[in-house]
């Protein structure tokens, strides 16, 4: 009966060290060679955009999403435009999505709590539930927000500066809680 049960553990143990290997693991995945266009809209607001890199999001070993990153220059700067495109893998609720980008933001040490609840609000008013093979970009337009789009259509805008470096660095700060990721965004790895 020891032996059976020693074993079963051993097996717990080496489930959960393989999950947690693959949760941890960096996802290349996407390639930026086959990131989709941006769509004409999305062009307009980050002129002369092009991509820098992409990656591929998991989450406890799921697939979440591509995410491409488009910038006219090299690096990651609030003060120029860009875009970051995400081309998700399976659905997600819109309201998730806000409350998980909140977290993040908190996270990070954006804004003031009456902000963060602000941008909380804004968030799940303009973000739409995502089924697998769809587009959410958000353009980061300076000294203006953060535009947002659902399939290359517009769906809203968040006209704050804080809100989008808050919004942005979830991603692209160097305080990311995924380096990883933002590392094959930025095209460095």
């Amino acid at each position: 009966m020891w032996a059976s049960t020693r074993s079963s553990a051993h097996k717990l143990a080496a489930a959960v060290a393989l999950g947690a290997m693959i949760a941890a693991s960096p996802a290349r995945g996407a390639d930026a060679s086959k990131a989709p266009p941006l769509p004409a809209l999305v062009a307009e607001l980050a002129p002369d955009a092009r991509i820098q890199g992409a990656g591929a999001f998991r989450f406890l070993g799921m697939s979440i999403y591509d995410g491409f990153y488009w910038s006219a220059v090299r690096g990651y700067s609030i003060a120029a435009p860009f875009a970051l495109d995400l081309v998700y893998h399976r659905d997600l609720d819109g309201a998730r999505i806000a409350e998980r980008s909140a977290q993040e933001i908190e996270k990070l040490g954006y804004g003031s709590p009456a902000e963060r609840e602000r941008w909380a609000r804004a968030m799940k008013a303009i973000f739409p539930t995502v089924g697998k093979g769809d587009r959410l970009t958000g353009v980061n337009v300076p000294s203006r927000g953060a535009a947002f789009f659902h399939n290359g259509k517009p769906i809203g805008e968040i006209v704050e500066p804080a809100f989008a470096q808050a919004f942005f660095g979830i991603w692209l700060d160097p305080r990311t809680s995924r380096p990883d990721f933002r590392s094959r965004l930025l095209g460095e790895s």
